[in-house]
């Protein structure tokens, strides 16, 4: 098994990469080749800074590094030899089974979508990511691809969707539902209400709308939406987790009974936090691409970034690509009126 990582993509590139990535080879026996890609200077000085070597690892040589705030589509043209593209083309030349980056997004969908091309069947890759709820987890798609779907692709985001919560989650028959304004059938635009009408005709184990209030209550394992709606909820939930976060602790401080109280319940507290902690979920994953491609938070931790291999070890290790293939197949033949003509670049959004 082979990831190749962006080692200069995100916030706190090279360190936390580098730690990340050590963290991985060490815990993860099935990785053979773990190549890091990017300014050779730097990478191996974090690599000597830590005292570490493995046969394992490679370093590629990059000479330049798509920013942050680069405009997506002009970075990948313009910036060839950046540890980005350069990690993506080991993808595509069969060199490495995954790509992790914690970089750019709208530039690692940009150059994941042209340099490695759609899978047969589907319309347009999707970011798909983890959302832990008090009950399960579901998997939210898309949250920054493609800003205007049509309900074709979403009811393809359904189907990869549920793969992602069958076979790397483990629910057996995971429940789709489309994100809209009220659970009604009638409730919604015009692209949620085409989708639901979609959806009811697959074999999927489709539930109806999911409205806001319920997204926490155990309703669905995969939830589907456009970019612009996903992005939103995924930046408001973790908005909201941070504010009540200060607030507890600003409340348990305010007098010593309190500050013993939590002392008793420090155990709940730490429980909660591992399964709110984003860094234990790996980021989001760009699903319906030739290649496995896992898209950490920018100001990933070591931690995350070594989530996030494993979970691109995890897709690799399940053939998950394969199995999507298969189901578009079946999905496309359910509704032969959902087929479009041949796939077109993604509107990156600014996940």
């Amino acid at each position: 098994m082979r990831i190749a990582v962006d080692a200069m993509g995100g916030d706190f590139a090279p360190q936390n990469v580098v730690a990340g990535a050590i963290g991985a080879l060490r815990s993860n026996g099935k990785i053979t080749r773990l190549f890091l890609v990017g300014d050779t200077a730097r990478v191996d000085a974090e690599l000597k800074k830590l005292n570490y070597s493995d046969p394992r690892l490679q370093i590629v040589h990059a000479s330049e590094v798509i920013a942050m705030d680069d405009p997506p589509v002009q970075a990948v043209r313009r910036k060839k030899d950046s540890s980005m593209c350069r990690a993506i083309e080991l993808v595509k030349r069969g060199e490495a089974d995954a790509i992790v980056s914690a970089g750019n997004t709208g530039a690692l969908l940009t150059a994941a979508h042209l340099k490695l091309r759609t899978l047969e069947g589907v319309e347009r890759p999707g970011l798909a990511c983890l959302i832990p709820a008090p009950e399960n987890v579901f998997v939210l798609m898309d949250v920054g691809a493609n800003l205007e779907p049509s309900p074709a692709i979403l009811v393809q985001y359904a189907v990869m969707g549920s793969l992602y919560s069958q076979q790397i989650l483990g629910y057996r028959t995971p429940r789709v539902g489309v994100f809209s304004i009220g659970t009604e059938e009638m409730k919604g635009n015009e692209l949620t209400l085409e989708t639901y009408r979609r959806l009811k005709q697959t074999n999927l184990n489709f539930i109806g709308n999911v409205d806001g209030h319920d997204l926490f209550s155990n309703v669905a394992e995969v939830i589907v939406t456009d970019a612009f709606v996903g992005n939103a909820v995924l930046k408001t939930c973790e908005s909201a987790l941070r504010v009540m976060s200060r607030w507890l602790k600003d409340e348990l401080r305010k007098n010593p009974l309190r500050m013993f109280g939590a002392l008793l319940a420090k155990g709940a507290f730490q429980a909660l936090r591992r399964k709110a902690d984003p860094d234990e979920y790996g980021g989001a994953v760009l699903l319906g691409i030739n290649g496995i491609c896992i898209k950490a938070h920018g100001a990933s931790s070591a931690k995350a970034v070594q989530s996030a291999i494993r979970v691109a070890t995890e897709f690799v290790e399940s053939h998950f690509n394969d199995r999507i293939v298969e189901e578009i197949k079946r999905s496309n033949a359910q509704l032969p009126q959902a087929q479009t003509p041949a796939a077109q670049p993604p509107l990156p959004a600014t996940a």
